[in-house]
């Protein structure tokens, strides 16, 4: 296993970060690089991410990502270059077998969190899942979720709940109730912070507030810190409207790990 896995098992805080999608071998390199950097200066275990696809766009002509062979070529580059585990999306059972050969971590997306096949044969890899709540569920609901993968390796991310059209809210206490299931409770800071639809192309965001409802999270409780980044976020391909500029990254976690310290 991975030393930083290792870490995460061992119950150190951790953070999974990159850009949305893989757009590019040298965005992700460029983005590896500069994050792990931060992350030692923090002394936190760090999981990149980034997408080979993103199924669930708000249009049919919005960016999806490089495709299945191209993001994976990108994600074992950036595990040969930097050493670092990697999470990504999977979306159907068929992308199952080729994705445990390259990720670390494979990460079932909010939309498909119901989707009991899926869960289980992510699962049935050995491999960490991450699970995403969806946006329709009650944080208690993610208990049945997490019992269809029958393991311990599993991470559960709150990523806002639907209030009303075209907004998020995070109730700070799904943090909570989701850990009474003994899995790891990570805090995705940027799509919580999403602004879906709205009759766009694209879904708008609010990226000035990542910053703040990471502290919150981090003084709340959490075992990781999901977060989205790219050098320029306004011309990023997806979610340029939501992810934190990689320029503001060590602001970020300089004061999340100000807090865990706190806390202690």
């Amino acid at each position: 296993m991975n030393d930083t896995l290792k870490q995460v098992e061992a119950g150190k805080f951790f953070l999974i970060a990159g850009p949305c999608a893989a757009e590019s071998e040298q965005l992700c390199l460029d983005v590896a690089e500069k994050v792990a950097a931060l992350a030692d200066k923090f002394c936190l275990p760090y999981i990149f991410k980034s997408s080979f696809t993103k199924a669930n766009r708000t249009s049919a002509g919005s960016y999806t990502g490089p495709g299945l062979d191209e993001g994976l070529r990108i994600l074992q580059k950036v595990k040969d270059e930097f050493d670092l585990p990697v999470l990504t999306d999977i979306h159907e059972t068929n992308q199952i077998e080729a994705v445990a050969q390259v990720a670390d971590i494979l990460q079932i997306p909010a939309f498909l969190c119901r989707q009991t096949n899926l869960i289980e044969q992510a699962a049935a890899t050995g491999k960490w899942i991450n699970i995403k709540k969806g946006q329709f569920l009650a944080p208690d609901d993610m208990a049945k979720t997490a019992a269809k993968a029958n393991s311990n390796k599993i991470m559960l991310t709150e990523r806002g709940s639907t209030f009303g059209y075209h907004n998020l809210v995070v109730d700070f206490r799904a943090l909570l109730i989701m850990r009474e299931t003994g899995h790891k409770i990570v805090f995705d800071a940027t799509h919580s912070l999403q602004l879906p639809g709205g009759g766009g192309a694209v879904s708008a965001g609010q990226p000035q507030l990542v910053i703040p409802m990471a502290r919150a999270a981090a003084a709340i409780g959490i075992d990781g810190l999901f977060v989205e980044t790219h050098p320029n976020p306004s011309e990023a391909l997806c979610d340029a409207s939501v992810m934190l500029p990689l320029n503001q990254m060590e602001k970020l976690l300089a004061s999340v790990t100000k807090i865990r310290e706190a806390l202690k």
